[in-house]
């Protein structure tokens, strides 16, 4: 289902408060994908995206909104620093790690897509491991090989034509007896009788590889497969639920079901003509007018990024990936630059640019109460878990807004960060006494949070260390 430009902003009010100028500019550059798409082929490869610079102080939703963007459209999604990235020839990041990133996000979506599909068949696959696992076969004593050169050289020929080396499938000797116990294991299985039973389980090592195999990765080379082809997986033993041992299980089997190659063709097209790119501290790689000596280095990062954002082919390990048509979203404070310090090139590749504006006290008053996750909605949840129920006045919820506001006008502005802070020293006592309360209600009134934080947020220079 298509999402409108009205309807994404609707469910963005759900999660961002105000900032109405930002959403409405993200969901018509995500729409207008959508429009490109119905095109014919030859005036789909003409309209590249628009891509966004948000402006605005921290903590107001810039990464929110472009978070929330990517989940209700179901676009593979990275959020990168910009920070983080050097130019050639210096320690850091290479620029096109971002495309990689978004292409196994890419990948991870059109996998469990995948996986989806095939869960049912994939389950049935899983459950008749389990029976066998609670209710072994008896194992017969192994015989020495009587010809194990021999053996030896038949190994080595199926390596060389490609065929990994597979362990012995013989799975013992079933009685009568053992075939009746696993109809009723089975039938125990199906009836979700056996789901917390715990049993001995060997999975797959899941270690990542490090040094080199990292290094390559950067580069586009995927060294595991490689070497994946010319060593067995390495297996541990794990104790488990039957709940949890099935979910493994049921990876494994669907893993055997699905056709990969389909997988990363998707997933790339996907990241190719839906993906969305966020890179935020943006503004911190633009020089402004400060002549040091990283001002080369942060230019070099802009002339890196330049070509990323212009179009250009990335070799990623499902195979090339090409950024002509992903959409970009900059963001940054630009409190000490101004967007017309980035290099033109890059400037001129980032053509709607919206501001957000600072947060009011009205705002955090929605913040506090509106959303799906709000603040305090949490923080009741979290207390409640110990049996302890907790009520805030109308009141009390005004004046943390207004004690809020105040501090970010007199101190730094950190936008609706400044409530979690103040949230947390509000709820310092009641958090720490939960558990041992045990039960009981508790009201949060104004005169409450004036006597806890009032005569902080009154001090400027506790409100600097505390709030």
């Amino acid at each position: 289902m298509v999402l409108t430009p009205k309807e994404i902003v609707a469910q963005l009010d759900q999660y961002v408060i105000g900032q109405t100028d930002a959403k409405r500019a993200v969901a018509v550059a995500l729409y207008n994908r959508w429009r490109r798409l119905q095109l014919s082929p030859k005036m789909q490869q003409d309209i590249t995206p628009k891509n966004l610079l948000m402006i605005g102080p921290t903590g107001v939703g810039k990464t929110e909104i472009a978070r929330r963007l990517a989940k209700i459209v179901k676009a593979p999604f990275v959020k990168v620093e910009a920070t983080k990235f050097t130019e050639v020839g210096y320690v850091g990041r290479d620029v096109e790690s971002m495309v990689r990133d978004l292409a196994e996000v890419a990948v991870s979506m059109a996998e469990a897509d995948a996986f989806a599909k095939v869960r049912t068949r994939a389950t049935r696959e899983a459950n008749k491991r389990l029976v066998k696992l609670l209710v072994p076969a008896i194992k017969k004593e192994k015989r020495a090989s009587t010809n194990p050169m021999g053996d030896m050289m038949k190994l080595f020929q199926n390596m060389q034509n490609g065929e990994a080396p597979q362990p012995e499938q013989d799975e013992g000797e079933i009685t009568e007896s053992i075939k009746s116990e696993r109809l009723r294991v089975a039938d125990q299985l199906e009836a979700g009788l056996l789901e917390d039973r715990e049993l001995t389980v060997a999975v797959a090592d899941e270690k990542k590889p490090g040094g080199l195999g990292d290094m390559y990765g950067q580069m586009g080379i995927d060294l595991s497969d490689t070497l994946g082809n010319l060593m067995p997986k390495q297996k541990v033993q794990r104790t488990m639920t039957v709940r949890e041992a099935r979910e493994i299980f049921i990876r494994e089997e669907s893993d055997k079901l699905v056709n990969h190659a389909d997988i990363y063709h998707e997933a790339i097209a996907a990241a190719e003509n839906n993906g969305i790119i966020f890179i935020d501290e943006i503004d911190k790689i633009a020089a402004g007018n400060k002549n040091t000596s990283g001002e080369v280095s942060r230019e070099g990062v802009q002339r890196d990024i330049l070509p990323i954002v212009e179009g250009a082919q990335v070799s990623t390990k499902y195979g090339p990936l090409n950024t002509d048509h992903v959409l970009f979203i900059g963001s940054g404070a630009f409190a000490t630059a101004k967007p017309s310090d980035l290099i033109p090139e890059l400037q001129g590749r980032f053509p709607i640019r919206v501001e957000l504006n600072d947060l009011t006290e009205a705002d955090f008053v929605r913040i506090l109460t509106e959303p799906d996750n709000a603040l305090v909605k949490q923080y009741i949840a979290l207390i409640g878990a110990d049996g302890v129920h907790v009520t805030f006045t109308k009141e009390a919820i005004e004046q943390i807004a207004k004690i809020a506001t105040r501090v970010n006008r007199d101190t730094d502005n950190i936008g609706a960060r400044r409530l979690a802070t103040i949230l947390e020293k509000l709820l310092e006592d009641v958090l720490y006494e939960g558990p041992d309360m045990q039960m009981g209600d508790i009201t949060v009134t104004a005169k409450y949070v004036d006597d806890k934080i009032g005569h902080i947020a009154a001090d400027a220079d506790q409100t600097r260390y505390i709030l």
